[in-house]
């Protein structure tokens, strides 16, 4: 008997750790389809933790001990061809949980890719980037699909969640910004965010459009010295909210890069994540 208990102890931590993950109900494209399995792997590239080839939407559940009734999903970015999976995601989830608020991870769909999506993309971008933006468009429906899909599952499921329906919120990287403007320009009832954090969004994928009448309050953050020049993008976006007399606000920092999700680089924008906070609390949208 002694092996059976030796393995069941060594298995044990895993047991302790693993994540809840929940699958989403979803479409399956004619127009897209994928081989091979997701993948999650350390990126040399991006210096990170990365999923790549996601086809089946799922959503990692982080809750906290004393839920105080408010959700964030979490999409995170990646050019769409993979998923900075920790750095704007699970620690944005764990940071969020330790607040009391209820946290979901999104893996939405992602462009098919082979043994290394974050090398594809990087290959692409500098010897064909129109391919780049012709697989996003080809897939993005999809991803904003997802993302109006996992609102309507939290709202669906709040009780089971300890979630109040009516303060369920969306937050995304870069690409998962894209994916949140997509959310927001395409909602019904049943999945309309209740608040929006567009973190550096990818504006070029999902422009700017006409606001819908009873838009969400919306918190913008990026930084000026963004390398893929969003800083326009996502003052446009919080222009076209504010002419729009919605609630909304924007923190732009002068330095900060793209795609600092919860990395610390020693400047003020390390602490963003604590501004969002602060204005939850503000808006009524959370408590403490």
């Amino acid at each position: 008997m002694k092996k059976p208990i030796l393995f069941l102890l060594s298995f044990l931590p895993f047991l302790l750790t693993a994540q809840e993950v929940i699958e989403l109900p979803y479409t399956e494209p004619s127009t897209v389809s994928w081989t091979g399995s997701e993948k999650e792997y350390f990126s040399q590239i991006w210096d990170t933790e990365v999923t790549t080839n996601v086809s089946v939407p799922r959503m990692e559940v982080f809750r906290p001990e004393n839920p105080n009734g408010t959700a964030v999903i979490i999409a995170p970015g990646g050019g769409l061809y993979a998923l900075s999976i920790e750095s704007e995601g699970r620690m944005v989830a764990e940071w969020l949980k330790d607040k009391g608020i209820t946290a979901f991870v999104l893996k939405y769909r992602l462009v098919p890719t082979g043994e290394d999506g974050v090398k594809e993309i990087t290959t692409a971008s500098q010897s064909n980037p129109a391919e780049i933006m012709k697989n996003v468009s080809d897939l993005i429906s999809f991803s904003v699909e997802d993302g109006l899909n996992a609102v309507s599952f939290v709202r669906e499921k709040a009780d089971s969640f300890n979630v109040d329906p009516v303060k369920i919120g969306f937050m995304g990287f870069s690409a998962g910004g894209a994916v949140l403007m997509g959310v927001a320009y395409g909602y019904e009832s049943s999945d309309r965010p209740d608040f929006l954090v567009p973190v550096y969004p990818w504006t070029t994928a999902m422009p700017v459009q006409e606001v819908p009448e009873n838009a969400p309050p919306m918190l913008v953050i990026c930084a000026s010295d963004d390398p893929l020049m969003l800083a326009p993008g996502s003052i446009a976006l919080y222009n076209s909210w504010l002419n729009s007399s919605r609630v909304v606000g924007l923190h732009m920092y002068s330095k900060g890069g793209h795609g600092f999700g919860m990395k610390s680089q020693g400047l003020p924008v390390d602490d963003w994540i604590e501004r969002v906070y602060d204005w939850m609390l503000a808006e009524a949208l959370t408590t403490k």
